[in-house]
């Protein structure tokens, strides 16, 4: 059970939401394990996934990944029906989904996928407690960004 920012070392990462940061304060990370067919690990093993536009929503007591894309491979068998965007179970201790549950009905929080990757031949999921940020925040955000930014060219430049 990692609560690491990012994946360590020795991992291969799929698929990252950088959207994720801009959009919501994310707090606490749970790594999370996902249920997918066959199909679905060999695309992800080409890299074929986007995370970008996916969220959780916890129903019926269990987590589920809504709007995740993974692109079937053009050598998917002929006898499977590859849906690309079909909703799949996270694997969450109870504690963890006991944690989630409160802080999302209690609190408002939602639910982020912040990166996807795979950690000892098996594909986990990063997910964080988010809380969605005004425009004024997300002003701010640019803001900053451009002055880090501004800051290396001017260090740079003068040595």
């Amino acid at each position: 059970m990692s609560k690491n920012t990012k994946p360590t070392t020795g991992q291969s990462t799929i698929a990252l939401n950088k959207k994720a940061k801009f959009d919501f304060f994310l707090g606490d990370r749970i790594e999370a394990g996902l249920v997918l067919e066959g199909w679905e690990v060999k695309a992800l093993r080409a890299g074929k996934a986007q995370i970008a536009d996916a969220h959780v929503i916890i129903k019926d007591g269990e987590a589920w990944l809504l709007g995740a894309v993974i692109t079937p491979l053009l050598q998917a068998s002929s006898h499977v029906k590859p849906d690309p965007t079909r909703t799949r179970k996270l694997l969450l201790h109870e504690h963890e989904l006991a944690r989630l549950i409160g802080q999302v009905e209690r609190k408002g929080f939602t639910i982020v996928p912040t990166a996807l990757y795979f950690k000892r031949g098996m594909v986990k999921l990063e997910i964080a407690i988010g809380e969605g940020k005004k425009a004024h925040d997300k002003r701010a955000t640019i803001k900053d960004r451009d002055w880090q930014r501004d800051k290396q060219r001017i260090v740079r430049h003068t040595m």
